[in-house]
């Protein structure tokens, strides 16, 4: 390491050389790291001591450490970017392993000095976390995320040794550890952050080396930073800026003196210390200023117009030339010896020179296998011909007639067959098809070239004997149907299986026509394979103009490298070269794969005039050329490079000749071409004389092209584009330039457009597809005005260029390859060069790059996927992601969406080894791509977002709303449910007012009367209890408590209790002693850790004087484990009821007055507040009564109940219903379904029961475990005919697709639809709707849920966008009121608007039982009046946001049907960008997104969105879903994730009513206890 701090351009030319021989010998991996380390410090030792200003801390950065003690700051300077040793030999290098068709010094070094420009300002970015067991990759220490530690507080989380020793390891060419982002403005702007980064290097000698840590801490400390407190990432006022709009703002650290704790206590004031929230700040920090462009409208929700449309920057560069002229090509020679026809020019060469060599075919080794002469060529395609037309099929029924179309399946390593039979097929006038060897049933692209069969009506295929073999067949032997594929017949070629044809016959050969010679496959954008026709004059003249263009001579060599299938290499190498009687050798592709050297010695040993090659084989000739010194290319006269048309085949042009002019290689013979499958050959550089100067190049702005135009590029050398040209257009032929959209205007001479092609020898349709075909081929150009500008049609071609001086044409980019990104155009080609010229690669291979956009939210979003090295870090690649990215935003001013890493081999490739983008692009939209690294920047790039919502001032009062309503004719929202009636009777009144009382009525008047029937898992009845055996059970109870407990009256005993009788028992029990029960759920004995705690926290809060339970319960409160989560020493009196003696009390308690208090009702809600609330005497025995009205029940019903006995709505059905009206209650505890699943419905199937009541976590367990079994259960005789009433009892929005898929499931077995409905219940009453058996079917509405999130209320039909299906809660109870009130001004609000729900009852809770006198706090939720409207009336606010809807239903009374429905608590609520989001919506979306999404949750930390989603799948698939679920939040609810958290299923803590926890899980989260499989921070 001892090179550090050497400034290399002091050195010596001798020793800079032989350090570019080292770093030459390390890239191609000839020497280790450690000889090159012990190589290098051996050369470079004898100059350190005497070279002033070195340092050996920081890679080949000039850096005056100042002494650590000295405040003051030191200036640092950046060494030069490279120094010329390197750029000097870097020229010649040949680049380890990495794809030359994308490597360009010129760019590399632009993509260098982009990322040293970040240096200046400093960002971190919170890595992603994932769990080891997700991928095998990782190293251990990747997993723990960065964490801060003290040497400078730049921002959270640089990990010190880790950064320090990347730091240490990395070359100058990777300019920075961590993502840095700066302002790019005018110098003014950071003059400041200039001079003090810029500063001038000190030069006097050091005395001693600093240690590395400091020198680093100290860089790290003087960038420029500033205070930091977590952004509103939600609000956009518009931010001061540099010069530039659309460059990425700066991000702040904290300065390096202020504290730690300052920093990291978050908006909400939560302290924070835990890795997630260091990582969630930092992300904070990253978003602080996010990156928008300035904006004039406000958003107007009620326009339909969602999306904020950028308003476009005056300073866009705009065309100014003239309107272009069309290109005519030289016209085409007429020579005297042309064939009529291609066959014709077959068979003169056949009869005349037979032993003139056709094709030469190559091994695997790369030795020629065999040589097919022209006599050979022609007496087999006759063969062929004649077998095709005559011995398929009978005499009468030839299977082949002229005209039809054969598909050709031959490998590439097989050129000879290939060539007989497409010859073959043009001497018997089909139509030869060749399409690619399908290798699986479900190859990439399969289905489309099934597309392509169908509509080019193929159903006949030739084929090798070797490929038939190789095709996989089903176990019968048969060749399988290939997924999307037409029937098809198979035909054997090889020579031994055709026949002589006989004397007299002969093929018939025509002069060229315009009917169908071969159809050549093309894959569009979109991934369809259309067949593109070409004609038998147009082939004819496409290898005249190709002859004339070429100079082809007869008997030349060629050798080439291209698929001889289609496009080039079948053109030149097939066609062409038949009609010059040109020998070929043929090199495939896996030829290449095993010796890259291939075509370079056949050129050398065949002295061939004309090769024919990609920018790869160019590449890997150079990367193996070092084997090979003795090889000659001298005899070349044109290398046509087939891709040269892609912008960055210019520097492989460079380097190879480079490389290979000393072996011969003459500079002018290099030809580049652009082609297209419609157009054919479109230009070709001829070759140049020798001597003459070569083609200028054009240097673009990237700026200029990404709006269309061409400007050469002056200001920013880092994002400029050298382009070659691609010679002249063909001769014969016409061109323009027109817009790539919209009509096909001319282009002016400065602008980029489509090119489009008039010429007889170009593809002449889209088989069988005669729509596509028209805009196509059949293009007619329009000047300014809009009138054509001539008759002819022309081609579009899909190329984007403009025609430079001399009339050369230059190419951009392809169509396919067009990314349009908020109005700007930019190639996808492009972006693969910028992201390879991020060093080090060492994370992916260059070759398997896809860039593609995908529409998110009404604009194209760019995504990159590659394919990462197995050998690659977690660390690495995240590094290697962040930069790339930096580098595109800096370079392309674009920002990326979506940048994922898949493991080595698994993108989709195309045949020859590409891939395969819109099979990738699919992939990743249906989440099957498994990425192993995956960044995501929606922050960045997403600019369209709707303006945040700014919240008025309400100026309007409450009287002002009122009287709008009413002039509107809106009626107050208000509804009530039917009286409740008064009770005559003193006896009934005796008996009803206490329950206490009511049970030892029944005991007197009905003693054997059946109440309550327990069963267990099995449905068997374990325990029954008569209105008599619970009196004395209770009686028992009360004696025991008397006598032991040492109680008050009116002090509280906690119920600790299974489901069961024994609970209902103790209930009563204690409202005959007088003391208060409340009841609480018992600890889970296979979970104490997380379930006892709760249970303290009640016994604690209530103060209760007393525990009531079971033996086995009392042991586990007293054992060792429940000692380890709690005090067990300071339990208050444990009781159990077991085996009590038969003792009566001395007397029954009664309550001097129905106010009493008669049980506290304590609940967890799903924000995580326990709450408990006080019920009296009078508003048990009311909620009773009016139940018992609802529901119909009398003592002759029996209801089954199967819900958790504990609080709310369940307890008191499960506990005080039945005594009050006498039903028979039959309880089914829900945790015996667990064990057997069917045992509710099948209750309810044998008892005959009409009414039931359940919750949704019952019904979920039943639709997901029975939905399958329905046929089995109703085998079972099981019939559910006799339910009349199924109801839900919730506390929360009812969950139509639960509540629809239940009814749709069990409607076999006798369900009627009508029965499901829902209840709903709030802390303040405990039951607000109940669906009875008088009232309406509830019914169902559609809100937009745009409006929803303005708080308002707008009805929509069924099935329009944006739209959420609603349904009503259940009818109103009797003697209930409900109003909607506004929350903010309380004043009551008009039909269908959304607002509070307010509830007046006699039911109602008189209020919460605090411990800390907090009541003041609460007390608004009791005892509330209106602000205006009736002020006597007292209120209970429910907490619970929802609307009244006056339906066309009647209700019992023969009025109109008031319809409530509740959206959501308005506690769980989340403020978003200014509006109110319900989480249960996001989770809706979020589950949608992927078919292994369980469960999620969402929630919100200081303004990011964070979602939480359960992973059913295998853990490779937990990468999938950050970008869909980032998609479908972006896309229906407009909102960017911050964070996605990908856990195992059961991590979302759901509570006993089958509600999320979200507040639990969003504590887990942000203490790191919910081991995630893994975190995605959005960027």
């Amino acid at each position: 390491m001892a090179d550090r701090g050497v400034d290399l351009s002091a050195l010596p030319k001798e020793v800079r050389d032989q350090l570019a021989e080292l770093d030459l010998e390390l890239s191609e991996g000839d020497i280790t790291q450690k000889g090159y380390e012990k190589k290098k410090a051996k050369l470079l030792g004898s100059y350190i001591q005497h070279l002033p200003n070195v340092d050996l801390s920081l890679p080949d950065v000039q850096l005056s450490p100042g002494h650590s003690a000295d405040p003051s700051p030191s200036p640092e300077a950046p060494g030069p970017s490279t120094s010329s040793a390197s750029k000097h030999h870097r020229a010649h290098r040949s680049g380890g392993a990495r794809d030359e068709r994308y490597r360009s010094d010129i760019h590399t070094e632009a993509v260098q000095a982009a990322l040293a420009k970040h240096k200046e300002e400093k960002m971190a970015l919170p890595m992603p976390t994932k769990r080891r067991s997700a991928f095998v990759q990782s190293p251990i220490d990747t997993c723990t995320p960065p964490d801060t530690s003290s040497a400078s507080e730049d921002e959270g989380s640089l990990r010190r040794k880790a950064a320090l020793s990347a730091v240490l390891a990395q070359s100058l060419q990777s300019p920075d550890y961590w993502i840095n982002r700066s302002v790019q403005s005018s110098s003014t702007s950071s003059s400041a952050s200039s001079t003090l980064s810029h500063g001038e290097p000190k030069t006097q000698p050091q005395p001693q080396l600093q240690p590395a840590a400091s020198v680093l801490a100290d860089v790290l400390a003087f960038t420029r930073i500033e205070n930091s407190v977590p952004p509103d990432v939600t609000s956009s006022t518009p931010q001061e800026r540099g010069s530039r709009v659309d460059l990425p703002p700066a991000v702040r650290g904290m300065s390096r003196g202020q504290s730690r704790s300052s920093m990291l206590d978050t908006a909400d004031g939560v302290p924070v210390s835990s890795r997630v929230s260091t990582k969630i700040q930092q992300l904070l920090n990253t978003l602080k200023r996010p990156k928008r462009p300035p904006l004039s409208e406000f958003f107007v929700d009620d326009s339909e117009e969602i999306v904020e449309v950028p308003q476009p920057d005056p300073n866009t560069p705009k065309p100014e030339g003239r309107q272009i002229i069309p290109v005519k090509g030289e016209p085409l020679g007429v020579v005297s010896n042309w064939p009529p026809a291609l066959q014709a020019a077959l068979a003169r060469w056949g009869a005349t020179q037979a032993k003139s060599p056709a094709l030469t075919a190559l091994d695997i080794t790369g030795k020629p296998l065999y040589t097919l002469t022209y006599g050979k060529l022609w007496s087999r395609s006759l063969k062929l011909a004649y077998t095709l037309l005559n011995k398929l099929g009978t005499k009468t029924e030839p299977v082949l007639q002229p005209g039809d179309r054969v598909a050709l399946v031959y490998p590439n390593s097989d050129p000879g067959m290939f060539w007989v039979a497409f010859y073959g097929c043009l001497l018997a006038e089909v139509i030869p098809v060749p399409i690619e060897v399908p290798l699986s049933r479900q190859d990439a692209g399969s289905q489309q070239i099934g597309f392509l069969l169908g509509s080019c009506g193929v159903s006949l295929a030739l084929t090798s004997e070797v490929c038939l073999k190789g095709l996989p067949k089903t176990p019968n032997g048969e060749i399988i149907q290939f997924k999307g594929w037409p029937r098809m017949k198979w035909v054997v070629t090889d020579t031994k299986y055709l026949t002589k044809p006989s004397k007299d016959w002969q093929p018939h050969i025509p002069t060229a026509n315009t009917d169908t010679a071969y159809i050549e496959y093309k894959a569009s954008k979109e991934g369809t394979v259309m067949g593109v026709a070409v004609s038998k004059i147009s082939m004819l003249t496409h290898c005249q103009a190709l002859s004339q263009a070429c100079g082809y001579c007869e008997g030349e060599t060629l050798v080439n490298v291209l698929d001889c299938k289609k496009d080039m290499g079948m053109w030149h190498g097939v066609l062409t070269s038949v009609m010059n009687r040109i020998h070929t050798i043929t090199v495939p592709y896996a030829v290449m794969k095993a010796c890259p050297m291939s075509w370079v010695q056949r050129v050398h040993i065949h002295k061939a005039r004309v090769a024919l090659v990609k920018c790869r084989d160019l590449h890997w000739a150079m990367m193996a050329h070092k084997d090979q010194r003795d090889t000659n290319l001298s005899s070349i006269r044109m290398l046509i490079v087939a891709d040269g048309a892609n912008p960055w085949s210019v520097s492989s042009c460079d380097a190879f000749l480079n490389v290979f002019q000393s072996h011969g290689l003459k500079p002018e013979v290099i030809c580049p071409c652009a082609t297209s499958p419609e157009a054919l050959t479109v230009a070709i550089r001829r070759p140049g004389a020798r001597g003459a100067p070569l083609p200028a190049r054009a240097i673009l702005s990237m700026g200029g092209l990404s709006h269309g135009v061409i400007r050469v590029n002056t200001e920013d050398k880092n994002s400029a584009l050298t382009v070659q040209d691609v010679g002249h257009i063909m001769p014969g032929a016409l061109m323009c330039i027109v817009k790539p959209d919209g009509s096909p205007q001319l282009c002016k001479t400065d602008e980029i457009g489509e090119i489009v092609i008039n010429s007889r020898a170009g593809g002449t349709m889209y088989y069988g597809l005669p729509g596509v075909t028209k805009n196509t081929f059949e293009v007619i150009p329009v000047n300014q005005a809009g009138a054509p500008i001539g008759e002819i049609p022309f081609s579009r071609t899909g190329l984007l260029g403009f025609v430079g001086p001399g009339s050369l044409v230059f190419v951009v980019g392809k169509i396919e390859g067009l990314l349009m990104v908020s109005g700007r155009r930019h190639n996808a080609d492009d972006l693969v060069a910028t992201a390879l010229a991020v060093e080090p690669v060492k994370t992916v291979y260059r070759g398997r790059i896809a860039v593609f956009s995908v529409t998110v939210f009404y604009d194209e979003r760019i995504v990159i996927v590659a394919e990462q090295r197995p050998d690659a870090s977690e660390e690495d690649s995240f590094q290697w992601m962040s930069r790339v990215l930096q580098a595109i935003d800096s370079i392309h001013q674009v920002g990326l969406y979506c940048l994922a890493l898949v493991p080595a081999n698994t993108l989709p490739k195309t045949p020859l080894g590409g891939i395969h983008i819109c099979e990738t692009k699919q992939n990743f939209l249906e989440g099957n791509l498994h990425p192993c690294n995956i960044l995501m920047c929606p922050h960045t790039c997403v600019t369209n977002l709707p303006k945040p919502r700014q919240k008025q001032p309400v100026d309007v009062g409450p009287a002002s709303m009122l009287v709008g309503n009413l002039v509107a004719g809106k009626r107050i929202a208000q509804a009530i449910g039917r009286e409740l009636g008064v009770v005559e009777d003193q006896d009934l009144i005796r008996k009803h007012q206490f329950l206490s009382e009511a049970l030892q009525f029944r005991a007197q008047t009905d003693p054997d009367h059946v109440l309550y029937v327990l069963l267990n898992a099995k449905g068997v009845a374990v325990c029954t209890a008569t209105c008599a055996q619970l009196h004395k059970r209770a009686e028992k109870i009360t004696a025991t408590l008397m006598e032991r407990g040492g109680l008050n009256t009116g002090d509280n005993v906690v119920l600790l209790y299974p489901p069961g009788i024994d609970l209902i028992a103790a209930f009563y029990g204690c409202l005959y002693a007088g003391v208060i029960p409340v009841t609480v759920r018992p600890p889970h004995p296979q979970n104490l850790a997380a379930t006892l705690p709760t249970v303290r926290m009640i016994i604690d809060v209530s103060k209760a004087a007393c525990i009531l339970t079971t033996q086995p319960l009392m042991r586990i409160l007293r054992s060792r484990e429940a000692a380890a989560s709690v005090n067990i020493k300071t339990w208050p009196t444990i009781i159990d009821t077991d085996d009590l003696p038969r003792k009566r009390p001395p007397h029954i308690y009664k309550p001097p007055t129905a106010e009493m208090l008669a049980y506290l009702d304590f609940s967890v809600s799903t924000t995580g507040m326990l709450t408990g609330v006080k019920m009296s005497h009078a508003a048990v025995s009311t909620l009773c009564r009016s139940i018992k009205l609802q529901c119909e029940l009398y003592s002759s019903r029996q209801i089954a109940i199967c819900l958790d006995p504990y609080c709310g709505l369940g307890f008191v059905l499960w506990c005080l219903s039945s005594v009050y009206s006498g039903h028979q209650s039959i309880l089914i505890p829900p945790l015996e379904l667990e064990s057997s699943l069917p045992l509710w419905l099948s209750t309810l199937s044998q008892y005959k029961i009409r009414d039931t009541f359940c919750s949704y976590s019952v019904m979920e367990l039943c639709t997901k475990g029975l939905g399958t079994q329905t046929e089995m259960l109703k085998a079972r005789g099981l019939n559910l005919s006799c339910v009349r009433s199924c109801v839900v009892i919730a506390e929360e929005r009812p969950r139509l697709a639960l509540t629809q898929s239940f009814s749709k499931l069990f409607k076999d077995l006798g369900l009627s639809p009508r029965a499901v409905s829902t209840a709903f219940g709030s802390r303040v009453n405990l039951a607000i709707c109940l669906q009875g058996t008088a009232g309406p079917d509830p019914s169902t509405v559609y809100v937009d849920m745009k409006s929803l999130r303005h708080d308002r209320v707008r009805l929509v039909e069924r099935g329009a966008p944006q739209s959420l299906p609603l349904m009503e809660s259940g009818t109103i109870l009797p003697g209930v009121r409900v109003i909607i009130v506004n929350p903010e001004t309380r004043g009551p609000l008009g039909d269908s608007h959304l607002g509070e729900i307010w509830v007046s009852s006699a039911h109602s809770a008189s209020g919460y039982y605090t411990i800390y006198g907090e009541e003041s706090l609460q007390a608004d939720h009791f005892n509330t009046r209106l602000s205006f409207g009736e002020p006597h009336t007292l209120w209970a606010r429910t907490g619970y946001l929802g609307f009244i809807k006056r339906t066309e239903l009647l209700d019992a009374s023969g009025d109109r049907h008031d319809a409530l429905f509740v959206v959501g608590s308005l506690d769980e609520t989340l403020e978003l960008r200014g509006l109110r989001y319900h989480p249960i919506d996001i989770e809706t979306s979020v589950s949608r997104a992927h078919r292994s999404i369980a469960e999620s949750a969402v929630f919100t930390w200081t303004n990011l969105l964070v979602v939480v989603a359960e992973l059913s799948g295998s853990e490779q698939e937990a990468l999938d879903l950050v970008p869909l679920v980032t998609n479908v939040v972006l896309e229906e609810h407009h909102l960017i994730v911050g964070v996605v958290v990908i856990v195992d299923p059961g991590v979302i803590p759901i509570n006993s009513r089958g509600e999320k926890q979200r507040m639990h899980l969003r504590d887990s989260f942000l203490a790191d206890q919910l081991d995630p499989i893994y975190v995605a921070y959005n960027m």
